[in-house]
């Protein structure tokens, strides 16, 4: 009797293939990455990331430019004072 408890019981073995069978998707590992649908989703991520990383850089150029247009109008400014004390 402790044999047979200490032994453990072995299925036959189609068992195995039949559940193997009836679990697949017919899909191989690493499938999902190269489906048309992930790709798709992949590229549109990175687009918006594109975007979005644009845009800032854009705004931040924008910003430069403001402060340069500034800079130049106090200048400027300046520039007339010292020119009218003549």
């Amino acid at each position: 009797m402790l044999a047979r408890i200490a032994v453990p019981r072995r299925l036959p073995a189609f068992s195995s293939t039949v559940l193997r069978a009836a679990y697949s998707t017919g899909r191989v590992e690493g499938s999902t990455a190269q489906s048309k649908e992930f790709s798709k989703k992949e590229r549109a991520h990175e687009d918006q990331y594109a975007r979005q990383h644009e845009a800032e850089q854009l705004k931040k150029l924008r910003e430069q430019i403001e402060k340069k247009r500034q800079e130049l109008a106090q200048l400027e400014q300046e520039h007339s004072e010292i020119s009218s004390k003549k």
